[in-house]
């Protein structure tokens, strides 16, 4: 039986802990999961604990912390495939009349509270949970790259790793690291938006846009859905397959394929997923209560909505603090 001297355990907990937040940021940037994240991150820290004996000090305690939390889901990725959104699986954009198809099976692309990740919603924190290296498209992005090829970009591009440090972690050549990170970055700019070419309203712009949101979909008021949209607006919704394009067509599905029959049948709570706004939507039951039906995350330019996703898995709701239900 192994005996743990406690004065080292209370060391290595108060010098560890503090990075928690943003080796979870990393593990989902890896992994594209948050519910998979958070296990990485137990896993990480179960390793360093019983690895700290060991620990020579040759990096600082987050660098090697890191090298494990990267170790850790790359072992992950060996039997997960990519998570993907609907737009990421090929097919083209679907009608609105269309059936719709659930692919429960799917290891769907999930969203992140942005509380995990900071102490406070306004902590400037440092890079590694800065918006930009989380905002869902680059996450979605990031899935579709090897995963060796991931570490390499986010250890390099995010984290600021030397190329000797990352070929050290991934017992391999700095000119790989090199080649690695330039086949990353060019696959990565073909499929994800830069951080120049994304253009956010102003605070004020913001504010307004997603009161008219709140009140268009709250009322289902169907011509106030259609203006929230740009005109090459996107709206998926994973597990189901299909995606829209477009004002019309997304006002046309929700009219259609939205259970909510008027009025007051949806409310929606505000939060923040991925550095971006995003919401509890809750739909009204026969016994007048709100219950969880989808998050969805929003994507905002100064001329309307230009993306949203639902997420239909209610186990998001609990990790975003929303409540279980709604009543009047």
């Amino acid at each position: 039986m192994t005996t743990v001297d406690p004065a080292v355990d209370e060391d290595f907990l108060a010098l560890a802990e503090p990075v928690r937040r943003e080796l979870l940021a990393h593990c989902y940037r890896m992994l594209g999961s948050v519910h998979d994240a958070e296990d990485m991150v137990q896993e990480t820290y179960l390793r360093a604990w019983k690895a700290y004996d060991r620990f020579e000090g040759r990096s600082s305690l987050r660098t090697w912390l890191y090298s494990i939390a990267t170790r850790t889901c790359l072992t992950a990725l060996d039997s997960r495939g990519k998570r993907p959104l609907p737009t990421g699986l090929g097919g083209p954009r679907s009608g609105p009349d269309d059936q719709l198809v659930e692919r429960p099976e799917v290891p769907w692309l999930e969203p992140i509270p942005d509380a995990m990740l900071t102490a406070t919603p306004d902590d400037p924190a440092s890079i590694v949970a800065s918006r930009e290296s989380i905002r869902l498209a680059l996450v979605a992005a990031l899935q579709f790259l090897p995963p060796r090829q991931r570490a390499v970009l986010l250890l390099r591009d995010v984290l600021a790793w030397k190329a000797a440090e990352v070929a050290e972690l991934l017992e391999t050549t700095t000119a790989a690291v090199n080649s690695s990170l330039q086949r990353a970055r060019a696959q990565l700019d073909e499929v994800s938006p830069t951080e120049d070419a994304v253009v956010e309203p102003t605070t004020a712009e913001q504010r307004e846009l997603l009161d008219r949101y709140v009140r268009a979909f709250e009322a289902k008021d169907i011509p106030a859905i259609v203006d929230l949209f740009t005109s090459d607006a996107v709206w998926e919704m994973p597990p189901f397959t299909a995606w829209y394009q477009g004002g019309p067509d997304i006002a046309r599905l929700v009219d259609t394929q939205c259970p909510a029959e008027g009025p007051g049948d949806m409310r929606l709570v505000p939060t923040v997923a991925n550095g971006q706004p995003a919401f509890g939507l809750y739909m009204r039951g026969e016994d007048g209560v709100h219950r969880p039906f989808n998050l969805p995350v929003l994507t905002l330019s100064p001329e309307g909505v230009t993306h949203v996703a639902c997420f239909f898995d209610l186990s998001l709701f609990e990790k975003f603090g929303l409540p279980a239900e709604l009543r009047d």
